[in-house]
């Protein structure tokens, strides 16, 4: 199971997850109870139940770099170009605008 956690202007603010069955993005808890906190997107309100989707969220699946760039990320990470949560784990760290996305490690340590 991938995972990702979700910064806000380098904030944690909650966790996308590829499932089984697609995939999930949640909240933390702490943060969505607090009216004031910005949420990452208009179509992400927040709230403290899961979103979730058969598909990478759109709004995610905008962060992944294209054309030359791309092609460069597949390149040298060797990286399924239909992976989309893998390309998101690897190339959106420190992406443009505030929203970042870092690769939370797998169980059993792995990455």
């Amino acid at each position: 199971m991938k995972q990702g956690e979700v910064k806000l202007y380098d904030k944690r603010v909650g966790v996308i997850t590829q499932t089984a069955d697609g995939f999930e993005f949640c909240y933390d808890a702490d943060y969505a109870s607090v009216s004031t906190n910005e949420a990452i997107s208009l179509i992400f309100p927040l709230q403290e139940k899961a979103y979730k989707s058969t598909i990478l969220f759109p709004f995610f699946d905008g962060l992944i770099p294209e054309g030359w760039l791309l092609d460069i990320a597949e390149r040298n990470w060797k990286i399924n170009p239909h992976d989309r949560m893998e390309l998101l784990l690897t190339c959106c760290k420190d992406c443009l605008g505030a929203v970042s996305i870092e690769r939370m490690e797998e169980e059993g340590g792995e990455k």
